[in-house]
């Protein structure tokens, strides 16, 4: 049965640059012997291309080349099941504004090399720890800004429309559906992460329905973002991975402590009120009540939960990435993890 579409960073000093880098490398595998090499469907042009040409040959080719992705497109992302592939098609064609965004991604997409590379990195080492994965189709796109990296039947989206670079003239137009918060994040180098990230979530670390208190959300969130550790290329920033701008990243780094502190004290490691506890674990411009508007960060659960689990598989060695992405026990991780991060 097919899938609908889901929602959803001197000499003296380079020896010691090269012996940095060195160690690392040392704790990533080998993957050379995986065999890959991911392309980049660019059904953005393929779509594009057609514009003046016949459009039910049009039609089917793009229903032949692209599957379910295209039926996704056409009926959830830009369209809706009542209407027809060729009525939606003949309202792209005549929609100056789309036409516009295309010609916009074109200029700051011209090709897609470096992340098919960062890509390919990426999924070999996701086969390296997960042999039996199926590696999807990645296919470009544009759906108008609704659909940054949907997943569907045997394909990853990459919404490049919203990868067009934070200082856009896109998003600062629609700075009211789209909060600055999130549109900083809105640049070619989220690509790789955010495909990775998505991918994680889907098919690697599923989240539970029974995880409800921020405990679990932490620590689930802190697993997430430790795979990404292992398996993206080593030039990503941590900033990235966790979506921060470097300040708030520095931010949480100096504070970890306090942060801690304040969810002792607060008593909100066992809470599972919702209400209580989502200014943790979702995006927003800072956290109320912790910094102040200018320099702290959001979503401290997701980076107090990375500490936990970077501290849990340091204190324990032999755990492997396998063990700790099936190990359910959040009190266990967190007990064993000894994690006590001092007050600044």
């Amino acid at each position: 049965m097919r899938s609908k579409v889901k929602h959803i960073q001197i000499y003296l000093f380079f020896l010691c640059i090269t012996a940095f880098f060195a160690c690392k490398q040392d704790h990533k595998p080998d993957v050379n012997a995986i065999k890959l090499d991911i392309k980049i469907k660019r059904f953005d042009r393929d779509l594009f291309s057609g514009k003046n040409k016949d459009i039910i040959s049009t039609n089917t080719t793009l229903a032949k080349n692209y599957g379910f992705f295209y039926d996704d497109f056409v009926h959830r992302m830009v369209g809706n099941p009542s209407l027809s592939n060729l009525d939606v098609l003949s309202g792209l064609y005549r929609d100056t504004a789309y036409t516009l965004l295309n010609h916009e991604v074109d200029r700051i997409f011209p090709e897609l090399k470096q992340q098919e590379k960062e890509l390919t990195e990426t999924f070999k080492y996701i086969k390296y720890y997960y042999p039996k994965v199926k590696v999807p189709q990645f296919i470009s796109f544009l759906s108008g800004f609704s659909y940054q990296v949907p997943i569907g039947d045997n394909y990853i989206g990459i919404g490049l429309d919203l990868f067009l670079g934070k200082d856009s003239k896109y998003y600062s137009a629609m700075v009211n559906r789209i909060p600055i918060y999130l549109s900083k994040n809105f640049t070619p180098e989220y690509i790789v992460p955010r495909v990775t990230e998505a991918f994680t979530r889907e098919e690697i670390i599923k989240e539970r329905d029974e995880d409800q208190n921020l405990l679990s959300k932490m620590v689930y969130n802190g697993k997430v973002l430790y795979f990404l550790d292992q398996v993206l290329p080593e030039n990503i920033p941590d900033s990235i991975k966790i979506g921060y701008t470097a300040n708030q990243y520095n931010w949480c780094q100096n504070f970890e402590g306090n942060i801690w502190s304040y969810f002792l004290t607060q008593e909100l490691i066992y809470q599972s009120d919702l209400q209580k506890i989502q200014t943790y674990i979702t995006d927003g411009p800072f956290t109320p009540g912790l910094g102040d508007q200018k320099t702290s960060a959001p979503k401290l659960g997701f980076f107090i939960g990375w500490q936990i689990v970077k501290k849990y598989m340091k204190e324990n060695p032999d755990i492997t990435l396998q063990q700790l992405i099936a190990e359910t026990d959040s009190q266990k991780i967190l007990t064993k993890s000894k994690y006590k991060p001092k007050e600044n």
